[in-house]
C-alpha cells in the first residue's frame, strides 16, 4: 500500500569547528539532520510531524544552533516512529559536532515561563545517558500530536547525545504552553552547557579527564 510522503527539500550545508551531519535510515524512516553549535537560530525542520517541527524552531531559535532536518515516516500508523529517529538522529548528531568537548562549561541550567507554565531543566554533558523527567501534561494531544512524546524525544536524544538531563514543571495548565517552555528551558540550558569557559582554556571540565564514553 502507498502513502503520500512530505516532500524532503534542500538542507543548506553546514561549515565550521562544531558541526555535524547524521543520517538515519530503518524500514519506518528516512531521517537526515544537520546542526552548528555555533550557529544564528537558523531553521529548517521538515517533517511529517508539525507540532515536532514548532519544538525544532524553538531549539534552534533559543539555543541559537542552526538546525536543519528532513524526515520521512510511518506517520500512517503514528507519530512514534518518526519523533524517535529524528531525536536519536539530532542527539548523535550534537555527539559528534561536540568532539571532545574539551573547554565547554558542561553543564546548563535555565527555568522557562510561558504565561502560566514553567519549567525547570538542568542538564549535564556528562556522556553518561539519563533522563528525569516530570511533567504533568493535562492532555493527551497537541492538535494530533501525542503528547506522551515529550518525554521519549528526550530520552531518545540523552541516550544518543549522552547528556544526563533533568527536566521538572513548576506550573502549567496549558498542555501547550508546558511544552514549549520545556523545550525553551532545554534549548537556553543546552546553549549554556555547549559554550566554551574562557577559564578552561581549552580542558576538559571534568577530574577524570574525559567527558565521552568512548
Amino acid at each position: 500500500m502507498q502513502h503520500a510522503q512530505n516532500p524532503l527539500v534542500e538542507l543548506p550545508e553546514v561549515s565550521g569547528p562544531r558541526v555535524a551531519v547524521v543520517k538515519r535510515s530503518t524500514k519506518e524512516t528516512s531521517v537526515e539532520v544537520r546542526v552548528n553549535l555555533d550557529g544564528t537560530g537558523q531553521c529548517i525542520a521538515n517533517s511529517p510531524v508539525g507540532f515536532l517541527n514548532h519544538m525544532l524552531d524553538q531549539i534552534a531559535s533559543h539555543g541559537l544552533f542552526d538546525v536543519y532536518v528532513n524526515a520521512q515516516g510511518d506517520t500512517w500508523i503514528d507519530d512514534h516512529h518518526t519523533v524517535e529517529d529524528i531525536a536519536l538522529a539530532f542527539g548523535s548528531a550534537f555527539s559528534q559536532a561536540l568532539g571532545d568537548r574539551k573547554g565547554i562549561h558542561r553543564f546548563g541550567e535555565f527555568s522557562a515561563p510561558l504565561d502560566e507554565a514553567l519549567t525547570h531543566v538542568v542538564l549535564d554533558l556528562s556522556g553518561r545517558a539519563h533522563l528525569s523527567c516530570d511533567l504533568t501534561i493535562p492532555s493527551q494531544k497537541i492538535g494530533s500530536f501525542d503528547t506522551e512524546l515529550v518525554e521519549h524525544f528526550f530520552m531518545s536524544f540523552a541516550n544518543t547525545s549522552g547528556t544526563t538531563l533533568h527536566i521538572r514543571q513548576l506550573a502549567g495548565k496549558n498542555s501547550h504552553h508546558i511544552v514549549e517552555a520545556t523545550f525553551k528551558a532545554f534549548a537556553r540550558a543546552l546553549r549554556r552547557a555547549t559554550e566554551y569557559d574562557e577559564r578552561r582554556r581549552g580542558q576538559v571540565a571534568s577530574s577524570k579527564g574525559v567527558l565521552t564514553q568512548q
